[in-house]
């Protein structure tokens, strides 16, 4: 039975560039591959023919050869070819699948190319707890991190001074190995340099061929006005350092903010509960409340105030995270009963409560409810 003609079998012309060729491979690739098609005795065959096809046309002088004698240039009839078919004779399947291997199932690592190219450092994480009032002014705080940089006796090369780490023999450099097993080609790291690409012989004797040093850093960290329980500060290149001369990661602070004696937050505004006297309640009057800046502010306590009342002071908050302006100060009354009373305040109050029938008029709307509800049960 006679060959096809390659051009034919991946469907491009004869005029078509090397991108269209292995384009046009790829999708043949994809489409005849075997374990796609379980069910077509004829799939592994086709997917051969087109491997042989893509061996041949990829190749500069093998194609050159092909187009001037066709498949005779294969077969020991004419010279320049340089091999016969991949599944008959010199031909490399393996060579022809692996240059779109990368492209059919990715690649290990998520980079092209050696393995010895340049690897940007780990990013790093920060707890950092501030106070409220921090949170309020802003500070400028130093903190410790442990983590590893380039080592100062070889530049982070690994190698000792005067020497340079050398092109692994095995990978050539490619940190991978491949070995055809079958109808695929698989990729593994090299055993040799355990996928660096690169072997020392030499080592640094300070950093014994790692590159790099763990040390303890002191940093300085700018916290913004107005930061909440979760705001995220980056210091660009703070964090692990990189390998083979790659870029260092970034620092993450992550910031949180301790709870205050006095005030609650919610977003910019603060919230804080004052307790009033009864007498205070009643009669009204002033008093002062303190601000989250360490001023203090006077109040004007309505006369017959309740507990739960509550009034804003604004702009008394606090400040918006790279924003202007200031949340607001919400203060809640709540009514204090005094306790440990002696026998004259007690008998002061059993007459004030005797002379209070009509001046407490949410009991009186509470308890007619009560006395309609109980007549609508006896109903």
């Amino acid at each position: 039975m006679s060959k096809r003609d390659y051009y034919e079998v991946l469907g491009v012309s004869r005029g078509a560039d090397e991108k269209e060729i292995k384009k046009a491979y790829r999708k043949k690739a994809m489409e005849l591959h075997p374990d796609r098609n379980q069910d077509n005795p004829k799939a592994e065959d086709q997917f051969k023919e087109a491997n042989e096809a893509y061996d041949i046309l990829k190749d500069a002088e093998k194609r050159a050869a092909y187009d001037s004698y066709g498949h005779a240039a294969f077969e020991g009839g004419h010279g320049g070819g340089g091999g016969r078919s991949p599944f008959g004779g010199q031909g490399d399947f393996g060579s022809a699948f692996s240059d779109v291997f990368d492209d059919l199932f990715g690649n290990f690592g998520g980079q092209r190319g050696g393995a010895s190219a340049a690897r940007r450092g780990s990013d790093l994480r920060y707890n950092l707890r501030v106070s409220l009032e921090d949170a309020f002014h802003g500070k400028q705080e130093t903190i410790s991190v442990n983590s590893s940089v380039a080592c100062d006796g070889c530049s982070g090369s690994g190698a000792a001074a005067g020497s340079e780490p050398s092109r692994c023999p095995t990978c050539n450099g490619m940190g991978k190995v491949r070995a055809q097993q079958g109808f695929f080609t698989v990729e593994r790291t090299c055993p040799t340099c355990n996928g660096r690409g690169e072997t020392i012989t030499n080592p640094c004797g300070k950093c014994h061929g790692e590159g790099s040093t763990q040390r303890e850093r002191s940093l300085s960290v700018n916290i913004p006005a107005g930061v909440e329980r979760g705001t995220r500060i980056r210091l660009t290149g703070e964090g692990e350092a990189g390998q083979r001369g790659g870029p260092a990661g970034d620092l993450y602070i992550f910031i949180d903010v301790n709870d205050h004696d006095l005030f609650e937050r919610e977003g910019n505004n603060l919230f804080c509960r004052v307790p009033v006297s009864m007498a205070s309640a009643a009669l009204g009057g002033e008093i002062e409340v303190p601000n989250i800046d360490g001023g203090k502010s006077r109040v004007k306590i309505p006369v017959g105030a309740q507990s739960g009342k509550q009034m804003r002071l604004k702009g008394k908050g606090m400040p918006a995270l790279r924003g202007a302006g200031k949340g607001d100060l919400y203060l809640e009354l709540a009514v204090e009963t005094p306790v440990n009373l002696t026998s004259k305040q007690r008998e002061l109050l059993r007459e004030f409560d005797k002379l209070s029938e009509d001046n407490n008029p949410e009991s009186e709307n509470f308890f007619g409810k009560v006395k309609t509800f109980w007549d609508s049960m006896k109903g």
